[in-house]
């Protein structure tokens, strides 16, 4: 068998069999000598003629894995390692990884044998396990006497570990002989992408959702709802929804596609602002200043209307997403923007104080607006978050405390620093609108972001320009994403937002796993990145 083993995998003039747990390959000098040592000098044991001479292969010491990210700890091993094969299997050792085991199946040529226990030559086995209370997301890969096995305590682990033997394999055909123990440093990886502005087809979003599962992302933010359009099938409201749009059943396959991934799909239906799309359709509910002049994009939050609404929308796509988190939206209320809120726009003074008491705010009314979402939101079990400067200093109502704040930037009105929401105990996720704004057409002093400067400067605490805060506040900051956001959106096709988000992609996948400064120079990691595709 082992002989036969070789063939397979094409290692020419040297023999080997199935190493011990040490790694040493039998056949290697050592266990050579340790045979010559047990038979010679025994006495009355004739030795045989000598035959004709074997050859033999001993193995030096495997190097750790490439990949992206790059994996967190590897032990290496004696041995050749291991590589697909016409006819090698897939096995699982729980039912519910069939999912897992026929994608890698499929990606590696393998055949997908289902449930079993028995043991063949060069198998591939994924299993459910590990220590109580590890992370979910963690995973162990074992290559080892010319088998594969990756377990871990979660589906999502084991997933993990096959995009880690798909990249071994692609980047240099074998997976390295040894054990990888891996696991990310954030729990929440993401990509945003800002459908509203500018139309992608169903098609070029699944490619996204593939390339960003084989990167170990695990959430999907869809921004569809913006001034330019609204993009989603609605079936309480179709009179908001743009001519060029998702269809719900395009939407239910792209859920699903991710779902297999284990990408969760974030949706952001941004409000009281940002809503320009629906006012078009609904314009008894546009926000009018003391002179009647419309202020775009913004809903009167004082009509009832307005709130009944929004929530016919919450509603209605909590089924249509039904992952554990949801975006909220709240930047950039432009009656917020106005040097006096209640002489511009005194029907939300009477709104707040009818509802706050004396000395409420205009602040207060937009807060609470977003705390009334939040409750629509939560009754349907959803994990919630805003932008920061929807959270305003100085209000007397409180943002709800289960809001994580989404931190893109320290520029727009009432943001406050990064350090002020972390002292309050207040969870974070990291959109530093400096490293990871990928902004259509550059407008405002944006710049298409790199992914060097992203590998070379930027961690998850870097939550503000370029500074970190302090590490204490770490475990607060529960991970970040990268985003695409269209305002010109004629600037760039599909392929070439595709290209140009490629490297940053990548970039920001390797931090969000190990914040840790890279092995790898930035030449080498791009090297790899085209290496493996």
């Amino acid at each position: 068998m082992a002989g036969g083993l070789v063939a397979a995998l094409g290692v020419g003039g040297g023999l080997w069999a199935s190493s011990g747990d040490d790694g040493t390959p039998a056949g290697s000098s050592s266990s050579q000598q340790v045979a010559e040592g047990a038979s010679a000098g025994r006495p009355g044991v004739a030795r045989a003629p000598s035959p004709s001479p074997t050859p033999t292969r001993t193995y030096p010491l495997s190097t750790a894995p490439r990949t992206i990210p790059a994996v967190r700890s590897h032990t290496p091993a004696r041995g050749p390692g291991w590589r697909p094969a016409a006819g090698r299997r897939v096995v699982v050792g729980d039912a519910g990884l069939a999912d897992e085991g026929r994608l890698i199946a499929g990606e590696l040529g393998l055949t997908y044998a289902g449930l079993s226990n028995d043991v063949r030559a060069g198998d591939l086995r994924l299993a459910r396990g590990g220590d109580r209370g590890a992370n979910p997301e963690s995973y162990t890969m074992t290559v080892r006497g010319g088998r594969v096995t990756v377990s871990a305590p979660s589906d999502a682990g084991v997933f993990y570990g096959t995009r880690t033997l798909k990249q071994e394999v692609r980047g240099g055909g074998t997976a390295p002989e040894g054990v990888v123990r891996d696991q990310p440093a954030k729990p929440q990886r993401g990509f945003t992408l800002d459908i509203a502005r500018k139309n992608f087809s169903a098609g070029w979003i699944e490619d996204r959702v593939r390339e960003l599962g084989d990167l170990k992302y695990n959430q999907f933010g869809l921004h569809f709802s913006d001034d330019q359009a609204f993009r989603i099938q609605s079936d309480t409201h179709p009179e908001i929804v743009a001519r060029e749009h998702l269809t719900k059943a395009q939407v239910k396959k792209i859920v699903a596609l991710a779902a297999q991934r284990h990408i969760t799909v974030v949706p952001e239906i941004d409000s009281p602002g940002h809503l320009g799309a629906v006012l078009a359709a609904h314009p008894e509910l546009q926000l009018r200043n003391a002179q009647g002049a419309a202020t775009r994009g913004a809903i009167d939050i004082s009509k009832k209307a307005s709130a009944n609404l929004l929530d016919d929308l919450l509603n209605e796509y909590a089924g249509l997403f039904p992952g554990g988190y949801w975006h909220l939206g709240g930047d950039e209320y432009q009656a917020l923007t106005v040097r006096n809120p209640a002489a511009s726009y005194p029907q939300l003074a009477a709104a707040a104080t009818a509802r706050y008491g004396p000395g409420a705010s205009v602040s207060d009314l937009a807060t609470g607006w977003l705390n009334d979402r939040a409750a629509t939101v939560r009754a349907h079990g959803r994990t919630m978050r805003a932008w920061n400067d929807g959270f305003f200093r100085g209000a007397s109502v409180k943002p709800a405390p289960d809001l994580v704040v989404a931190y893109w930037t320290g520029k727009e009105f009432g943001a406050r620093t990064p350090t002020e929401y972390l002292s309050a105990g207040r969870k974070m996720l990291n959109y530093n609108d400096k490293y990871l704004y990928y902004v259509l057409g550059e407008p405002n002093q944006f710049v298409y972001p790199t992914g060097r400067r992203i590998y070379e400067e930027w961690t998850p605490r870097v939550l503000r320009g370029t500074t970190p805060v302090a590490a204490r506040y770490d475990a607060q900051i529960l991970g970040g994403s990268f985003s695409v956001w269209c305002d010109l959106a004629n600037s760039q096709t599909q392929a070439q937002v595709a290209a140009g988000v490629r490297m940053p992609l990548r970039a920001t996948a390797q931090k969000l796993w190990d914040a840790r400064t890279p092995t790898l120079t930035w030449a080498q990691f791009t090297s790899l990145a085209n290496r493996l595709g």
